[in-house]
């Protein structure tokens, strides 16, 4: 077999060049299931807000390796005892966490695999994959699963301060442009410490945590909930769903076979085999993408309205408010809706809708972020940051949507 240099260097806008650490790593990058990472969007359809958020799952799950490595030099340094094994075990986890994943990320779970999340999906791929390499996954499964003794690990991987987020922030920021939510990534990973097996923040590392927080949510107001790109998924949601009702009363619609395939197939957890999962891992962003472009021109007037909605960024008007909004206002907008275009009340539903929304940047009820005071004792951020701030950050903010087409509005 010819001689292949694996230890290849990447360069990354974000953090300049990333080294690959080890063959482990190379070789399950190049697998074509995390390649496909590179043609799924990181923040959906944000990019019709902001032009530049076009980065993907790939960059961001490269990103989160990358840190993960910093974070294992520091608490090295700092004299936690980290196995090579441990090591490669958390930038494999951190490296596939987001592998499971469908087109537009969300999209998918609420209207193909209805009753998968990516999280579940992610892990069926960490499986398939350490059969494949013949078991050198199986610690990085346990850490995954939070089997793994060691707690700290998990919160390295999924926590309220974990490689994950830190990378989708600043990340996510810088190709928006959304300057708020740029966090101090390496201030943070230099704080970083492990105590009785938890992971902590050094108090001097308090306003670098409290800054991280307030870009958290700044970003959901900002980008992931902002009302664009929220109404967007819902338009993209509502098509796919009319799109699987058709398939199902027997309607043969112009798209890809895979996507076809789970239309026409209700796919549970159970069903998940590894056939199943190769169809999975062949659908991406180009399958929804293409299919939307067809849609636009079929017959039922509700798939083309709602695909050529997405495909020419005409969308629908959606209003925010602090109460909730009315039946009545929705009755009256779709039946307006409905006489207008011929079409029943249950198709104009598909262009009236309501929901709500909510930010919470810091939940009290999940594993607080630790701060290792100067004395040695350790306390929630919340109690030992001197901001008050940050109990108002705690809280969860709910709002109420209202979408409709935009010409009701003028009547």
């Amino acid at each position: 077999m010819p001689y292949t240099n694996k230890l290849k260097i990447l360069n990354d806008p974000i953090y300049g060049f990333i080294s690959i650490p080890s063959e482990l790593i190379y070789d399950l990058i190049e697998h074509p299931y995390f390649q496909r990472l590179r043609r799924i969007s990181q923040m959906g359809l944000s990019y019709l807000v902001y032009p530049g958020a076009h980065h993907t799952r790939f960059h961001h799950a490269i990103g989160a390796m990358h840190i993960m490595q910093r974070a294992i030099e520091v608490l090295r340094f700092k004299g936690v005892d980290i196995s090579e094994e441990e090591e490669t075990a958390l930038l494999v986890a951190i490296l596939l966490h987001d592998i499971g994943h469908g087109p537009f990320s969300h999209a998918m779970e609420h209207s193909i695999v209805e009753s998968v999340n990516h999280e579940a999906i992610s892990l069926l791929f960490m499986e398939e994959l350490n059969n494949q390499f013949d078991g050198r996954l199986s610690l990085a499964i346990r850490v995954f699963k939070g089997e793994y003794h060691r707690k700290f690990m998990l919160q390295l991987i999924s926590s309220q301060l974990d490689m994950d987020r830190m990378d989708y922030l600043k990340r996510d920021s810088f190709y928006t442009g959304v300057a708020e939510g740029n966090i101090n990534s390496d201030r943070l990973i230099q704080m970083m410490n492990v105590v009785d097996d938890a992971l902590v923040m050094e108090e001097k590392g308090i306003y670098s945590v409290e800054k991280f927080l307030m870009a958290r949510r700044l970003m959901y107001w900002q980008a992931y909930l902002h009302k664009t790109s929220l109404v967007a998924e819902l338009i993209l949601m509502k098509a796919l769903k009319r799109a699987k009702e058709l398939v199902q009363s027997g309607r043969k619609l112009d798209c890809s076979g895979n996507l076809q395939y789970f239309m026409e197939t209700k796919v549970t957890l159970e069903d998940f085999d590894k056939t199943i999962l190769d169809r999975f891992s062949r659908l991406d962003d180009f399958d929804i993408v293409s299919a939307l472009k067809n849609w636009q021109f079929d017959e039922d007037f509700t798939l083309s309205e709602l695909s050529r909605m997405i495909v020419n960024r005409d969308l629908l008007r959606v209003k925010l408010g602090a109460e909730k909004f009315s039946k009545e206002d929705i009755q009256n907008y779709a039946k307006a809706f409905a006489a207008e275009k011929g079409i029943s009340i249950e198709e104009a539903h598909f262009f009236v809708f309501k929901g709500k929304i909510k930010n919470q940047a810091y939940s009290k009820d999940a594993e607080p972020i630790r701060i290792l005071k100067k004395d040695k004792t350790v306390e929630d951020v919340v109690q030992a940051s001197d901001h008050l701030n940050l109990k108002a950050l705690s809280k969860p903010v709910t709002k109420y949507y209202i979408c409709f087409p935009k010409h009701l509005a003028e009547k």
